[in-house]
């Protein structure tokens, strides 16, 4: 069963909290974040990405650079923008985007958890990724960023959360992007007493987004175990947990640069010969509306690509394989176009699905191919992790991204 405790948060005061609330220091390049936080000094960003305090020549993995987070951090301490909870809290987290909300509880996720495979995983991380984060939270003592996580709805769960948000938020916002943002404190021992019997009737979690951020939490734990520190919350990391029935995936799209030597016939030949698809015309390019259906935009047209029957039912029981990015991935972009890993493969790129499909319009209107993809469901996502089996990389996009800077584990 999950272990999910409640904490000492450290978060921005009210009067504070819209400027400080930053997007994930991940979807900005260095030059994005630098331009960013030039007309925002009280970003998160700021203390996320602390090279934008530095030249664009400096060494953004420097030491100096993470002790330059960890001074900003305890200078807006002192100078009240941030504050802390007496008592351990939960905090229930709303996020509104285009009408739709999901509602999460943010706790302390236990590292044995993770460890044990009771908080479930469905990508690989890359060590280099994870060395940035293990530096930046090991240097501030704290884990800035939420890694989010998804469970099975439980009704116990469900009926405590909508009781509290009955009551009046602690912050009520909404960001640049345009999205509602909406906090309430769960200070009360009885209704922190209940959410964490709550959590102890869930048999797993699942890290929905933030694989990268769960890994770094987790090494910094095991570090801090063996130089004898004390381990009262370094053996937790900062987690929003979200019931499954409230999140949705979007889809997650992929361009190639171009046709391996091939020409667009030869392509659409070979897709129809060699791969699970077949290929038929399209009166426009739109995002595919089935499972098991591609569309592609090759040289200004658009087609539809379809897996065969005998395919899908050769698949249907394999977790992995029956992924619509799997189809194309193990049957198309490798065998075909020669995108072996597409982890590491320059000629391949990843569109998240919040930007539309124009740009893979745009993209492929001269050369390469475009893929919109169909999105990968929370079953699916559910049973790769169940399995103990992995998604190719770029299976799942979530929105919308939880904000840094509102929550703050201390370790």
């Amino acid at each position: 069963m999950s272990t999910v405790k409640p904490f000492r948060a450290v978060r921005p005061v009210k009067e504070h909290v819209k400027e400080v609330a930053a997007l994930p220091y991940d979807v900005y390049t260095r030059e994005e974040a630098a331009e960013f936080v030039k007309t925002r000094p009280l970003s998160f960003l700021n203390i996320d990405r602390p090279e934008t305090a530095f030249k664009p020549t400096e060494d953004m993995y420097s030491q100096k650079v993470y002790d330059h987070a960890r001074k900003t951090y305890e200078e807006w301490k002192a100078k009240g923008i941030f504050m802390q909870d007496e008592n351990p809290c939960y905090y229930i987290y709303e996020l509104t985007m285009d009408g739709r909300s999901q509602t999460g509880i943010v706790g302390a996720t236990a590292v044995k958890d993770y460890e044990t495979g009771v908080c479930k995983k469905h990508e690989n991380t890359v060590a280099e990724k994870e060395a940035d984060r293990i530096n930046h939270v090991y240097t501030m003592s704290a884990q800035t960023g939420p890694i989010f996580l998804a469970y099975h709805k439980t009704d116990e769960l469900s009926q405590i959360v909508s009781n509290i948000k009955e009551t009046t938020p602690e912050y009520d916002f909404v960001t640049e992007e345009g999205i509602g943002e909406r906090v309430w404190v769960v200070s009360d021992p009885e209704a922190v007493k209940k959410i964490e019997e709550g959590f102890g009737n869930v048999p797993n979690t699942y890290i929905a987004d933030g694989h990268h951020r769960a890994a770094s939490a987790v090494k910094v734990s095991q570090r801090k175990r063996t130089e004898g520190a004390d381990m009262t919350e370094a053996e937790y990391f900062l987690s929003v947990l979200f019931p499954d029935d409230e999140l949705k995936i979007m889809d997650y799209n992929r361009y190639v640069l171009d046709l391996n030597g091939m020409s667009a016939a030869e392509f659409i030949d070979r897709i129809n010969k060699d791969s699970a698809f077949t290929v038929s015309e399209a009166a426009s390019f739109e995002k595919p509306l089935n499972k098991f259906e591609v569309s592609m935009y090759l040289e200004g047209k658009p087609y539809t690509l379809t897996v065969k029957d005998e395919y899908a039912a050769k698949v249907e029981k394999d977790p992995v394989k029956v992924l619509d990015v799997s189809v194309l991935q193990d049957t198309v972009l490798s065998p075909i176009l020669g995108i072996g890993d597409p982890r590491t493969d320059k000629r391949i790129k990843f569109i998240g699905g919040i930007k539309g499909i124009k740009p893979l319009m745009e993209m492929a209107q001269e050369k390469g191919v475009s893929f919109a993809m169909y999105p990968t469901s929370m079953q699916e996502l559910f049973g790769v992790a169940d399995a103990g089996l992995l998604m190719p990389p770029k299976s799942t996009w979530f929105e919308p991204k939880l904000r840094s800077g509102i929550f703050i584990h201390e370790i």
